[in-house]
């Protein structure tokens, strides 16, 4: 591609902080969860696995239950958020702030991977009682 000899229409997303993305099959996504993608690129739950990226927060729920991969859109919004604590040897203490957390479920993140079976949720920004404030970037 050459360079420009003349004024370009540049498209911008009004909010990059939100994404809509296809729901992953066989899945439903609560509001207020821990999203991740999928190995395919869609969004899913944030689970136990080794093939996930977490990506931010479900802004609504879709019952994708039934459906195959993008039959239904869900909205993610990146930023920081906070989600439980996992526990024993695994929970987050002051210590791993700007450290990576791993992913349990679709409301709790972990310090380690658990022996390499988890996927990066994210980066620890804070810890206080009520769990562990997460950044997506």
């Amino acid at each position: 591609m050459t360079a420009l000899a003349a004024d370009r229409n540049t498209p911008e997303k009004l909010d990059p902080s939100i994404r809509q993305l296809d729901v992953a099959a066989a899945k439903t996504c609560y509001a207020g969860g821990l999203a991740a993608l999928d190995a395919n690129g869609n969004a899913t739950p944030g689970a136990t696995a080794t093939t996930l990226l977490g990506i931010g927060r479900f802004e609504e729920t879709v019952d994708n239950s039934g459906g195959a991969a993008g039959d239904l859109t869900v909205k993610v919004k990146r930023g920081v958020f906070r989600f439980a604590n996992s526990a024993s040897t695994d929970e987050i203490t002051a210590a791993e702030i700007g450290a990576d957390c791993y992913i349990v479920d679709d409301q709790t993140v972990a310090k380690t991977d658990g022996s390499s079976t988890r996927s990066k949720a994210g980066t620890v920004y804070d810890v206080d009682s009520l769990g562990v404030w997460v950044e997506f970037a």
